[in-house]
């Protein structure tokens, strides 16, 4: 790492994913910030029974499942472990986890441990807080009303103003995320959009799922949500490696370039079509069955965390469908 003065997007890739960074640490990402997957198993069954889902509409005995940003194959190895209690009994899961990361140790054989998604595959891709951490260039807009990319210094965070946004950049802006006037900033999703897409293409059928903070047109922060966490504290963002650097998805723009077929939703609704609620259990139940009302009463803790408003039940689901011919069970 040095002092150079460098556009955010080229600071942030280095950081995060350059030798040393966060997230080709050993420690992974579930050492400094708690996702969907590591709040309750209830999530990976969640994502099983859309999985089982998919299946069903491809018509086969025989899936993908791609985790992209997989950290150490949580998610995955939750999915597998919950198939045959959703109904995926006899479903043949060919798992692949997509990672810059080194394969941790003692992971369930069965996980396929890549650095770049596989093509041409039939079934479900899943994207859990990925697309946040897809580096983007950040704009300032100057006091004469002109925007200009943000430089930062490696070494501290501190930041500049650098030349006037142009070309792609400057058109992604003036769709999705217009000025709000001199001071306010934005990040520029375009590599987001880009990563999506190319994610997408990869299936030749079945449904793409994006999960991540995010806002819309209407109602993007005018100073952008750039910012940095470390061991499960939010910290200012510097580009040396140390914390996570992360910004809320334009999740629209995104929709757009991954074609046809997209939905927006909340966690909390998709999650509920999942059979995931956060209702108490009768407490009639308490009487009849201590035991099982105890458990099932965790169960709707757990599940009220994930489905929370003004927590993780307020992130986004993008799905994509991506239409196939059918093909006979068994393929």
């Amino acid at each position: 790492m040095t002092d150079e003065w460098r556009g955010w997007q080229e600071a942030a890739e280095t950081a995060l994913y350059g030798d040393g960074g966060f997230y080709r640490s050993q420690e992974g990402p579930a050492g400094h910030f708690r996702t969907s997957v590591h709040a309750s198993p209830l999530f990976a069954a969640a994502v099983a029974r859309l999985l089982v889902r998919t299946a069903g509409e491809l018509r086969t005995s025989c899936v993908d499942l791609v985790d992209l940003g997989a950290g150490r194959g949580e998610l995955l190895t939750g999915v597998l472990a919950a198939l045959p209690a959703e109904g995926g009994d006899g479903l043949t899961v060919r798992a692949y986890a997509v990672e810059l990361a080194a394969r941790p140790h003692g992971l369930d054989p069965r996980i396929q441990w890549r650095a770049k998604p596989p093509q041409g595959v039939r079934g479900l891709l899943f994207a859990n807080e990925w697309l946040d951490n897809v580096p983007v260039p950040v704009a300032e807009t100057d006091p004469d009303g002109v925007e200009r990319y943000v430089l930062v210094r490696t070494a501290d965070g501190a930041e500049r103003l650098g030349e006037p946004v142009s070309g792609a950049d400057a058109e992604w802006l003036r769709r999705w995320w217009p000025s709000a006037g001199p001071g306010s900033r934005a990040e520029i999703g375009r590599p987001r959009d880009e990563a999506w897409a190319d994610a997408v293409a990869a299936l030749s059928g079945g449904l793409a799922v994006a999960v991540d903070y995010c806002h819309g047109r209407e109602e993007r922060p005018p100073f952008g949500t750039l910012t940095g966490f470390r061991a499960g504290r939010e910290v200012p963002p510097v580009p040396d490696g140390s914390c996570d650097l992360t910004s809320h998805v334009a999740l629209d723009a995104c929709a757009a370039a991954g074609g046809p077929g997209a939905e927006i939703r909340t966690q909390r609704e998709a999650l509920r079509q999942l059979g995931i609620s956060g209702e108490r259990p009768p407490l009639s139940l308490a009487s009849s069955d201590p035991a099982g009302y105890v458990r099932a009463l965790a169960s709707a803790g757990e599940a009220a965390e994930l489905t929370a408003r003004g927590g993780l039940g307020d992130f986004g689901w993008l799905t994509q469908r991506v239409r196939a011919p059918s093909s006979p069970s068994g393929d």
